[in-house]
């Protein structure tokens, strides 16, 4: 009996978790839209510092945590903003490299990454965190975007 119900539940599970894979949260790139869409929507935006291609923490902060179900909730509380500066310049073009590094110089000053940092519709900065221990502590990340609800 167990035998069965776990051969009649095995291609459903399959399929849901086809699905989580599938979704994904929607990142913009673009400074001026993100700002538009937080007027728009009386939101603030939640920016993430990352070096996509040389940084382990923030792989493994987007694995373990902005690629889970469980931030799906806080996707649609907050505008997304992706700023990544790569090593490999050829994996985004030569503006938006630019605008990466003038957003970089305004709000991570340091060079931090991974950085998140919360601002609102008028560019101001509410609040930031970095690091990643890539231990799958992701609840000082929940805690933090907790705060910033509007």
């Amino acid at each position: 009996m167990k035998k069965l119900l776990i051969a009649l539940l095995f291609p459903v599970l399959l399929c849901a978790q086809g699905d989580l894979k599938e979704k994904k949260t929607n990142w913009l790139t673009d400074y001026k839209t993100a700002v538009k869409k937080a007027e728009k929507e009386d939101k603030n935006i939640l920016v993430f510092f990352t070096g996509s291609d040389w940084c382990p923490p923030c792989i493994a902060l987007k694995k373990d945590f902005f690629e889970t179900p469980s931030f799906d909730e806080y996707a649609k509380e907050y505008i997304l903003l992706y700023v990544d500066i790569p090593r490999n310049r050829d994996l985004l073009s030569a503006d938006q490299l630019a605008q990466n590094k003038e957003l970089a110089s305004k709000y991570n000053k340091r060079g931090s990454v991974p950085m998140l940092k919360v601002i609102n519709e008028n560019g101001k900065e509410l609040g930031a965190m970095s690091g990643y221990s890539m231990n799958g502590e992701i609840q000082y990340h929940t805690k933090f975007l907790d705060k910033y609800y509007k």
